[in-house]
């Protein structure tokens, strides 16, 4: 069984399409200089020391704990896991090259080159893989349970009995595994109660709304205004796609953009996700319009659910929880 390494494509995964595109994976920190020809952890943990005076020692350990397993115990054919979370997918790869400095870049100072060969659908692993797949830890290596099931599902086969989640490291990420677990309960709506979240999400920013009743909309699913009427500005239209594992393409935004005024500012919900060609249409429009992805819905949820009417809150229970850290 090869190792498998799970690795954060840099703060909320915003280095994956350049990791996917350019064929690595990387890691920042270039304050401390080339570690490629740094031999110890302690070495490394004195670097991080002197060049980041203002970080607390734990999180100079941290740091430099992550260092040297990518520069010393990442082997090239270890396999490497990202999590693409605006597709559900992880992204499964080889390493394929030994470290590289790349000095003058913030947060690819050192890459290894990586041969991305996979993909798997979140969904279809157990809850205690894709709990442990969002460990709090920015490159980690995973236990073996999960890197036979991953490998069993990538050869279509059923995976055997995991071992409990018990025996892995306590320390995980309360906060992504909320959030992914959001999504999943997100996507468990059905069209009409995902119609009514979105409505609830824009009370909550503190507009007064109209859900469009069942039947042709004309690109109108929700509308939004300060007077509840559509009369007072700004006027927000939103349409809402609950279609999961479907991409809303350009002839949608295009369709979309054409029945808007221009005074309108147009919000698309799409919990598929978008093709790069709607980013593009939408990024062109002659009016101010915003494309959300169920990552992003999820996002808006948390962060405005202490406004949420009992509608909303109805629609999607949630209950906060305090952290010590």
């Amino acid at each position: 069984m090869q190792r498998m390494w799970m690795m954060r494509a840099g703060r909320e995964g915003r280095l994956l399409d350049e990791f996917l595109t350019r064929g690595l994976v990387a890691i920042g920190w270039p304050r401390i200089g080339d570690p490629t020809g740094v031999a110890t952890e302690a070495a490394l943990l004195d670097l991080f020391r002197l060049h980041y005076a203002e970080w607390t020692e734990t999180q100079c350990a941290v740091a430099a704990g992550q260092v040297y397993r990518f520069v010393h115990e990442f082997r090239t054919g270890d396999q490497v896991v990202l999590y693409d979370s605006a597709e559900r997918l992880y992204r499964i790869g080889r390493i394929a090259g030994m470290p590289r400095w790349a000095p003058g870049d913030e947060e690819m100072s050192c890459t290894r080159a990586v041969e991305w060969t996979e993909s798997l659908a979140r969904d279809s692993l157990s809850p205690d893989s894709r709990t442990i797949l969002t460990a709090y830890q920015a490159l980690f290596l995973l236990p073996d349970y999960s890197c036979i099931e991953i490998e069993s599902r990538l050869a279509g086969r059923s995976p055997p009995e995991a071992t409990p989640l018990g025996a892995f490291d306590p320390y995980l990420a309360l906060e992504e595994r909320a959030h992914e677990r959001l999504k999943d309960r997100l996507l468990r709506l059905s069209w009409t109660d995902m119609q009514e979240l979105v409505a609830a999400l824009l009370r909550a920013l503190g507009y007064r709304t109209t859900v469009s009743p069942l039947g042709p909309d004309r690109g109108k699913d929700v509308v939004a205004s300060p007077d509840g009427l559509g009369l007072e500005s700004p006027r927000i239209v939103a349409e809402v796609k609950h279609r999961p594992g479907f991409a809303i393409g350009a002839a949608d935004i295009r369709s979309f953009i054409g029945g808007r005024r221009r005074d309108e500012r147009g919000l698309f919900v799409s919990t598929g996700g978008f093709t790069k060609d709607a980013v593009y249409e939408a990024e062109r429009a002659d009016m101010p319009l915003r494309l959300m992805t169920l990552d992003d819905l999820a996002r808006a949820v948390t962060a405005h659910y202490d406004r949420f009417d009992v509608e909303g809150r109805l629609l999607l229970p949630l209950s906060r929880i305090y952290w010590v850290p």
